[in-house]
This record gives C-alpha cells, structure tokens and sequence, in this order.
C-alpha cells in the first residue's frame, strides 16, 4: 500500500475504501464526466512489478504468454502469466523501462506474483522489486487529455500501447484518448495538481467502466486460474504470442487455438444492480452448473451496471442469464468486438 500517495488522495477530496478511491464526493456526476468528459484517476487498483537483471529478456520470455523477446524499448503489451494448466494467474501491462520491464497489475495479486515469479528465478541473475510503494499510478481519459498532457509538459507517444519515459515519469497510450502515467511519490502529487486543475478528478469505478467499454479484462484475486487467456480476448489484443517457445501453460493454450476448444468467450453485459468480480453466472436451463463468470464490473453512466463476463458460447442465445444463484439478471449480452 503506498500510504504517501493515499493520503495525499484524502486530503485532495478523494473517499478512500478497502485502499481503493470510490469517488470524490459526487459518484452520480462521475460516472457521466466518464462519458462525456476529461478525467483524472488515481489508479490505486494497479500495482507495479519490476524485473531486472542480465538474464531478465530470457526469463520474462520463457514466463509469460507475450513475445517479451520483441518488445521495442517504447513499446507496451498486454500479456499474462499462467498456470501450467494453462489458466491465468495474473494479467499485466507490460512495458520497458530502459534496460528493465516493468508490469502493471491488479495490486491484490502484487506480493503472491512477485513470490511465485521468484521461484523460478532459480540462477537466472534477475531480480524482481515490488514498486507499488515507491510509484503512483493515475489515469487521465477524455478528449482534451491530449492538452492537459502538454500543458503539464508531459511528452506522451502518438501510437496506442506506446510509452514516453523520463526520468521520473512514464506515460503510456492506451488508446486515443486514455492515458497512464507512472510517476515517483515526490512528482505524482505535484502532477495531480497540475492535471487536476484541468481535468475532473474521479473516483476508480470510472476507471474500471472506461475498460469495460474498452472491452480490456483486469484478472484480480476473485477470478485467478479462472480463464485460459483467449477466453478473456488475450490473444486478440497482442497479449499471446504462437510462434515463440515453451511457457507455463504454453501446451494447453495452443492446443485450444488450433483445435478450436475455446467455447467461453469475452461478453459484455448490463444489469440494474452490481455484479461482483467472480460470481458466477447460471442458465436458467441449468441451475446446477455455472456457464460464465464475471471477471471485472462498474456502475454505468447510462444507469445500472456493466461488466464484463466469460460466457460459455451455448447458453448466450437463450438469454434470461443469473448473475449468482438465484441470482439477478442480465439486461443485455454483447459480444466483446474481437
């Protein structure tokens, strides 16, 4: 927990539960600014992992789902790390920090990951640091985010899932208008004053909505070992790699790409009332097992709830799905856009 950063939040207006921001006093006029407007985040859900060392390249290459072998020094991916089962244990951002990586990550899975990742460091010479209490993470989403960025003299790349790094600061495209920016302690608060004079600071629920329109799924502690990557689209947003060599799960996921096994897949869904990350989703065909689950959810601007869910293919069509047992239903299915 980095408690610096948390307390400059509380004193800059932010409502702190369970170490996350929920919002900033207003969640109603929150969640549409996430639509319409310029929005400043304190991502305090992420966590951030750094590997170093001679042998990082080869290692990280041999561990994770991506091709690390050829990410270019401003380059960003998405990617994950298995179980030799081939289901997810942790999904990351992964990024170069000169000669280094480093990883963005649920903040729920930063100690357990970073432990079993050093398992297999065996003697590899690669260390792995937890940042989480040095840097503050914060995510800038709008259309004036551009602006605010140069107004805050921060240089930032023009291409989605590319970074720009300073000294003490990184700042990574996502798409045309979001934006995350890693900076120290020291210079994250004065970048929040900076950018907060021009962009409406929000709560993280906002966050979470703007990756689900995004259709980008987080695995946290509730849906660890859940999903093999291409259930949750990782293979359609350069997070999997099928020509590099051998990784915990490797087998198992290429055999569902070219046998075709994959039958859950990525879906958007809408219900009237919140949907917890893990709960599991029921036909009212079959009660007894579940067909899907909900791997990450937030309030919507547009009313309600939205998530995004793994859903087996078969039981999408007869709609009428639970969220839980008996559970609450969902309004609307909608495929993730592949």
């Amino acid at each position: 927990m980095n408690s610096c950063w948390q307390d400059f939040l509380g004193a800059s207006g932010a409502r702190i539960e369970n170490g996350l921001v929920t919002d900033f006093g207003n969640l109603s006029a929150e969640r549409i600014a996430a639509r319409d407007a310029t929005v400043l985040v304190p991502l305090l859900h992420l966590g951030l992992i750094e590997c170093t060392g001679d042998d990082v390249t080869p290692f990280l290459q041999n561990q994770v789902t991506s091709d690390v072998n050829h990410l270019a020094p401003n380059a960003v991916q998405h990617s994950a790390w298995c179980s030799a089962k081939g289901r997810m244990l942790v999904s990351f951002l992964l990024y170069r920090q000169n000669a280094d990586f480093r990883a963005l990550l649920s903040s729920d899975l930063v100690a357990d990951t970073q432990k079993r990742l050093q398992i297999f460091v065996l003697r590899s010479k690669v260390k792995i640091a937890d940042l989480s209490t040095d840097y503050a993470v914060m995510g800038l989403s709008g259309p004036q985010a551009e602006a605010i960025l140069q107004n805050a003299d921060l240089a930032f790349p023009e291409n989605a899932l590319e970074s720009k790094i300073s000294a003490s600061t990184t700042v990574i495209r996502l798409d045309q208008q979001r934006f995350i920016i890693i900076a120290d302690n020291k210079t994250a608060l004065t970048l929040w004053n900076k950018l907060s004079l021009q962009a409406l600071p929000v709560g993280t629920p906002v966050w979470h909505w703007l990756e689900i329109t995004a259709g980008i799924p987080l695995i946290t502690a509730a849906t660890k070992e859940e999903f093999v990557p291409q259930m949750a689209n990782f293979d359609q947003i350069g997070g999997v790699s099928f020509q590099k060599g051998c990784y915990p799960g490797q087998e198992i996921v290429a055999r569902a790409k070219y046998l075709g096994k994959i039958k859950r897949h990525l879906y958007r869904i809408r219900s009237n009332e919140n949907m917890l990350p893990g709960t599991a989703i029921y036909s009212p065909t079959n009660l007894e097992q579940a067909c899907g689950m909900v791997a990450n959810s937030a309030p919507s601007p547009h009313s309600g709830f939205e998530a995004l869910a793994v859903i087996q293919e078969d039981f999408v069509a007869s709609g009428n799905l639970k969220i839980g047992r008996p559970g609450i239903s969902c309004l609307s299915i909608e495929l993730v856009a592949t």
